[in-house]
């Protein structure tokens, strides 16, 4: 952290507290963004085991790999979906 400190101080003279202030709220942010999205994933997960047993082996990784509003789309369809497939449909 000390290195892009100084890196930005070199860089930015006079401006380089407002520059590594914005990179902090820019790191909270996408941080926030990926914590929601894990925990909408575990989520997701644990309802699709209680809906439908237990899940073959490509559920959890393509559940994982999903961004946040993939997920929240599948939720969505959960307790209307026949089956595992149509809920991925």
């Amino acid at each position: 952290m000390a290195d892009v400190q100084a890196y930005a101080k070199e860089a930015f003279p006079g401006e380089a507290e407002h520059y590594a202030s914005q990179f902090a709220r820019e790191m909270v942010s996408k941080g926030r963004h990926e914590g929601r999205q894990e925990e909408a994933a575990a989520m997701l997960t644990r309802l699709l085991k209680r809906r439908f047993g237990s899940l073959p082996d490509w559920v959890e990784p393509k559940v994982t790999a999903a961004s946040l509003p993939e997920i929240e789309g599948w939720m969505d369809t959960i307790f209307d979906a026949e089956s595992l497939d149509a809920v991925f449909k």
